[in-house]
């Protein structure tokens, strides 16, 4: 396998893997990993006496605008931009542009 290694069912020790190596993981071992996916509408900045003082009713302005597409982040990395849809009464997120692996740090 020159400098790759699989892992399949059996997991192996770090100190096999050498630094550089670029190791194959079997998608069936990794399908039962859970991850928090969220989607973020904007973001904003508040002194602690500002957001003391919200309330129910109160409005916070955030940096994005109208119509911006959103983040979708996967353990808060942003992998995906996408558009709100609603499917029957829960809203989703329609992917409309990947972020590229080597912009995901």
């Amino acid at each position: 396998m020159g400098d790759e290694q699989q892992l399949g069912t059996e997991m192996t020790n770090s100190a096999d893997i050498n630094e550089g190596e670029r190791v194959n993981v079997s998608q069936g071992l990794l399908g039962n990993i859970p991850v928090s996916i969220s989607v973020e509408l904007g973001r904003t900045k508040l002194k602690i006496g500002e957001l003391m003082a919200l309330n129910q009713g109160s409005v916070v302005a955030l940096d994005s605008l109208a119509g911006e597409p959103l983040d979708l982040r996967v353990n808060d990395t942003l992998v995906a931009k996408g558009e709100i849809v609603l499917i029957d009464q829960h809203y989703g997120i329609k992917l409309t542009q990947i972020v590229p692996s080597a912009d995901r740090v």
